[in-house]
């Protein structure tokens, strides 16, 4: 098909992913195309379409990691300018605000996997190391999902003396911790595994159980639970 060295405007209808979604919906449009929507044009040598599966072809066509690249790094594609790059980014950060307002309907934690889906819209897609706590009531239900700490690349500080006011101000009875590795590499330090016992143990005293910890990273997570590590 030669629609690919002429601009959108002159495609087949079909093929134009305005027209494309208004005649068959969302879903039948590629990340490609849903991105050409937001950016609206390409350049002098690519469509829209092209330059969006260019940037992606970039990051692996991973979403996540093309909201790393943030503005900046949007900006040194021929044809994205500053609008265009706060537009994409803007999009990318709202299916993460959306995907932390759907789980929050069910606030209940049944799993690893449940709290990984409250830790993941604010511990994914970080340069930075960022330390979470979620305050459990009862019935593990979530009354609070709490920043603690936040760190550089190589790590950040966790004080449990923090943690545990937090718990206390909120009468909790159960606590799960989560932070992220910047790294992806899930597999829990040293350090991560001496913090998780002293918290463990101050917990112990406060009668407040903590549960589990969590490492957040490449879209994945690591529980200390389900490893038998607490």
């Amino acid at each position: 098909m030669e629609t690919a060295k002429r601009p959108i405007s002159q495609w087949a209808e079909d093929d134009r992913p305005r027209e494309k979604l208004m005649l068959k919906g969302k879903t039948a449009l590629s990340n490609a195309e849903l991105i050409a929507i937001l950016i609206g044009s390409g350049n002098a040598e690519m469509s829209a379409v092209e330059l969006a599966q260019t940037m992606l072809n970039e990051v692996d066509n991973n979403l996540i990691e093309l909201s790393k690249l943030g503005v900046e790094g949007l900006l040194r594609y021929k044809g994205i300018g500053s609008a265009k790059a706060i537009s994409v980014i803007a999009a990318l950060e709202l299916g993460k605000r959306r995907n932390a307002s759907a789980v929050l309907e069910r606030k209940k934690i049944r799993s690893s996997r449940d709290a990984y889906d409250l830790f993941f819209p604010y511990l994914s897609d970080r340069y930075d190391e960022e330390f979470r706590v979620l305050l459990l009531d009862r019935a593990n239900k979530v009354i609070q999902n709490e920043v603690i700490g936040e760190g550089g690349f190589s790590g950040t500080v966790a004080d449990p003396k923090k943690i545990f006011k937090k718990a206390l101000d909120v009468n909790a009875s159960a606590i799960i911790l989560g932070h992220n590795h910047p790294s992806d590499n899930l597999k829990p330090s040293e350090n991560d595994i001496a913090l998780t016992k002293k918290i463990r143990k101050a917990g112990e005293v406060l009668d407040i159980s903590v549960l589990d910890h969590l490492i957040v990273g490449n879209d994945n997570y690591f529980s200390f639970a389900d490893e038998s590590l607490i």
